[in-house]
């Protein structure tokens, strides 16, 4: 499987603090983009796997709420994750 328990510590060891604290916002939103890109590498190979697709639009959706918490609590995390991931915005 390509989400392994240890690429999801490292994930949440990375941005997250701790491999323990799966709870906080930038270890989902970097867990979340871990998926979206893999998603996505799926994609354009099946085109026409509309499954997947409507699970990439439902995390990216999941992404952006999480981003927007963040963006309102606090404005510096949300810089840092952005700037961090690489993400648009």
């Amino acid at each position: 499987m390509y989400l392994s328990k240890e690429v999801k510590e490292d994930i949440f060891k990375k941005h997250g603090g701790s491999e323990k604290n799966t709870g906080s916002a930038e270890g989902q939103i970097a867990l979340f983009t871990y998926r979206i890109t893999h998603l996505t590498e799926h994609l354009k190979k099946n085109r026409k796997d509309f499954n997947t697709e409507r699970s990439l639009v439902s995390l990216v959706g999941k992404r952006r709420s999480l981003l927007d918490y963040l963006k309102k609590k606090d404005i510096e995390r949300y810089r840092a994750i952005v700037k961090e991931l690489g993400l648009r915005k």
